[in-house]
C-alpha cells in the first residue's frame, strides 16, 4: 500500500533548530503579509537630514517663485512600514520529520515544486513561537540557488530620500566644520 503524505497532519509538525536542513518539499501553503517595523528615531534622523538638504532649494524656489516640486510622501506613509509576503513551507527532512519553515519575500513561481529535493539555510526569528525563516534555498532537483528578498527600511524610504539625507548630513558636517574653524 502506498502512503500519501498530504502535509496536513499538524500534530507531527516541528520547527527545525538546525541551521541547514535537507529534505523533500511537501507543500507551499497560502501566503499572507507582514509589515516591516520602522523605528521612529531612524526615520526622524533621515527626515531631518533630508530636510536640511532641501533648505537651499526651498530658498531659491521662494526667491525666484519657481513652480511646485515633486510629491513627497507624508509622515504617516513613511512611518507605516512596507509589507512583505510570508509563505509557510512544509518539508520532510532526511530524518522523516515533517517540518515547517517560513519563506519571506518572493521567488519565481517555477522555482519550487512539491517533491523537489531542497537544502535550506535557516535563521531563527525574534519570536521563538514562529518557525525559522529561509535565508537561502538550494533546489537540488533543478540545481538552482535561490535567495528570497524582502522589503527593508532602506528600500521603503527609497533612493531619493536617502540621497537627500546623505547630502543633508554632508552639508550639516560642512557647516559645523566651518563654524569650528572660525
Amino acid at each position: 500500500m502506498v502512503e500519501m503524505d498530504s502535509g496536513l497532519d499538524t500534530r507531527r509538525i516541528v520547527h527545525p533548530t538546525e541551521r541547514i536542513v535537507t529534505g523533500r518539499l511537501i507543500r507551499l501553503l497560502d501566503g499572507y503579509t507582514r509589515e516591516v517595523r520602522i523605528g521612529q528615531p531612524v526615520l526622524v534622523a533621515v527626515l531631518a537630514a533630508a530636510a536640511f538638504a532641501r533648505l537651499p532649494a526651498l530658498l531659491l524656489r521662494s526667491l525666484f517663485s519657481a513652480g511646485g516640486g515633486g510629491t513627497r510622501r507624508r509622515w504617516k506613509e513613511l512611518k507605516q512600514g512596507p509589507e512583505y509576503l510570508v509563505t509557510p513551507v512544509r518539508l520532510r527532512n532526511t530524518a522523516g520529520q515533517l517540518c515547517e519553515v517560513e519563506l519571506h519575500g518572493h521567488l519565481p513561481q517555477s522555482a519550487l515544486h512539491p517533491a523537489d529535493h531542497v537544502q535550506l539555510t535557516l535563521r531563527p526569528q525574534r519570536d521563538p513561537e514562529l518557525p525559522p525563516r529561509i535565508e537561502r534555498i538550494v533546489n537540488l532537483t533543478t540545481g538552482q540557488l535561490l535567495t528570497p528578498r524582502t522589503a527593508t527600511l532602506w528600500s521603503h524610504l527609497g533612493p531619493p530620500l536617502l540621497l537627500q539625507a546623505m547630502l543633508g548630513t554632508l552639508l550639516l558636517a560642512g557647516v559645523a566644520a566651518c563654524s569650528a574653524l572660525t
